[in-house]
């Protein structure tokens, strides 16, 4: 039998509610084997050979930080692009500034062409938003360039805008594009369904090996930044099955890599509104066979009712946007509903991506139908992102059974934008209305969808505690949750989201050895300065990993 390791701290924050403190956790073959003090872990101790590990006596422990919603591919794709975002950005390799005018968004894509793209095939930037950056359309980059291909990805990933350049380097023929009701060849736009032929030309740069390799590389390494032990994929695969296999295979599942991933996949293949439901639960039935211990398939499937919130392609209920546009599926509504009645009657968790009140709204009347239907209990049916939704929506959401992972970010970044150029005071300051989720008794959880926003826990809980926008000013102060609540969403409730509460989540006997270590405890920092608690690294299933100084 293995030693036991026992590692001790400050305080350990077990976030199980029946022993809620410890000084000391014992460690074996990366289970833990209890929480508590020398003096309570003596029997083991004086029964077991055993060391005392003291690096952490001046820091606080808590369970793996999780985040049960984020896209390392996603990642992989944009980390290596050129940024040019309104708000600053800190990378592992680098810290880029923000561009907040049409014109210096303009001057910094010139730059790019310059110097650091000049030598590129095609330059690809990412961060664009029209609320900050103003029309950047095909003409626009036309004057930008009229022969370096570019193309310029909204600060979603639901949208690309490309110059003539890059519309010819695509080789598809305009007129088939012409037709495609989510391209706008007038404007360079590719939208949601039009966004995947776009990608689907662009694959053989974003996904050439050693690009791809890199930008996952980074991408590992800002998973292991924010504290994380746990990551879910949400909406495998993103593009190509097999290349992103292969590639996660060979940079994640190593022991090098400080964390696991559990892997939710589509219900259809990206663009698809037609694919048939029960070939799409067989092709997702298939995947668990490839599962191993960093890399593993559940019982959890993603679908998809309207379109991206930075994109403001959210499905609206009345009065819909102050400018009259209207938002996007991003699968038609008999298509969800019938893959979601496939996928219910299969058993599956379904997770649905909604980002309007009308998109939530399709989501939970399918709901209510399965139900009806065929009930269900402890479904865990997961509304994914939340962005507008209104109070009998939270309501619905408690009567139905179903739980929420939120983008409480969006408030960060949008909440003042969205009041000012696109939804209101009223419905931009109560975007991820989590206080009422909290009191309604609604299980959440926070994640960072990355890139939509940084994948970093303690920042998704600052948000959500504090709900300040980007200027400072407080968003939507009834809808602030607790620091219990917050801590919970990055934690057990991250867990719980993802089916995994059994295995992570909490610091108790039986479950993996995933720590935080924290330079201070969350409950004695002011709640303004939570995202700036120092993280010195994690322990995963038993073996530190400080982070890279």
């Amino acid at each position: 039998m293995s030693e036991i390791t026992v590692f001790t701290a400050r305080k350990i924050i077990t976030m199980n509610e029946s022993h809620p403190e410890a000084t000391a956790v014992a460690v074996r073959d990366g289970r833990i084997v209890e929480a508590g003090t020398l003096e309570t872990l003596s029997p083991w101790l004086e029964s077991h050979p055993h060391r005392i590990d003291r690096r952490f006596e001046n820091h606080v422990l808590m369970p793996g930080f999780i985040d049960p919603h984020l896209h390392p591919t996603l990642g992989a794709i944009l980390l290596p692009c050129h940024f040019i975002t309104a708000m600053d950005w800190v990378l592992p390799d680098r810290t880029c500034a923000p561009v907040t005018s049409h014109e210096d968004y303009l001057a910094r894509l010139s730059n790019i062409l310059a110097n650091e793209g000049a030598d590129e095939e095609i330059v690809v930037t990412w961060g664009f938003h029209r609320i900050w950056h103003g029309n950047v359309d095909r003409q626009a980059l036309n004057k930008v360039s009229a022969t370096k291909p570019i193309f310029v990805w909204q600060r979603s990933f639901h949208e690309i805008i490309a110059n003539d350049a890059a519309i010819d380097w695509m080789g598809v023929h305009r007129k088939d594009l012409e037709r495609h009701p989510q391209i706008d060849l007038a404007s360079g736009r590719f939208f949601e369904t039009g966004l995947a032929v776009a990608a689907q030309a662009m694959n053989r740069f974003l996904l050439a090996p050693e690009r791809y390799m890199k930008g996952l590389e980074l991408v590992k390494r800002t998973v292991h930044l924010g504290g994380h032990t746990t990551i879910g994929e949400l909406a495998y695969p993103l593009m190509n099955d097999e290349l992103e296999w292969d590639v996660l295979s060979r940079v994640l599942d190593n022991d090098e890599t400080p964390f696991r991933m559990k892997i939710v996949p589509r219900a259809l293949q990206r663009g698809n509104f037609e694919g048939d439901p029960q070939e799409d639960v067989d092709r997702i039935r298939a995947f668990d066979s490839r599962s191993t211990e960093k890399l593993f398939f559940g019982n959890n499937v993603k679908l998809f009712t309207d379109g991206g919130f930075f994109a403001e392609l959210m499905q609206m209920q009345e009065p819909g946007f102050i400018d009259g546009h209207h938002g996007e599926w991003l699968m038609a509504p008999e298509a969800f509903e019938a893959h979601a009645r496939a996928f219910w009657m299969e058993g599956k968790q379904i997770h649905v991506h909604c980002t309007g009140d009308m998109g939530l709204e399709l989501a939970l009347d399918v709901l209510q139908k399965l139900q009806d239907e065929k009930p269900r209990f402890n479904h865990r049916f997961t509304i994914e992102h939340f962005g507008v939704s209104n109070p009998e929506q939270v309501r619905r959401i408690k009567d139905l059974g179903a739980i929420v992972s939120a983008n409480v970010y969006y408030v960060h970044e949008l909440g003042e934008a969205y009041w000012k150029k696109s939804i209101g005071h009223e419905r931009a300051s109560t975007m991820a209305r989590l206080g009422a989720v909290e009191r309604a008794g609604i299980p959440f959880a926070l994640h960072s969808d990355f890139t939509m926003a940084p994948a970093m826990p303690l920042n998704s809980a600052w948000v959500a505690v504090n709900r300040i926008a980007e200027s400072g000013a407080v968003m939507g102060d009834e809808e602030r949750v607790s620091l219990d609540a917050a801590m919970r969403a990055i934690t057990i409730d991250a867990a719980y989201i993802i089916g995994m509460e059994d295995e992570v989540g909490s610091i108790r006997a039986g479950k993996k050895a995933d720590f935080t270590v924290l330079g201070q405890d969350p409950w004695e920092t002011p709640p303004e300065e939570l995202r700036n608690i120092p993280i010195w690294g994690t322990v995963f299933e038993g073996t530190p990993f400080p982070l890279e100084k």
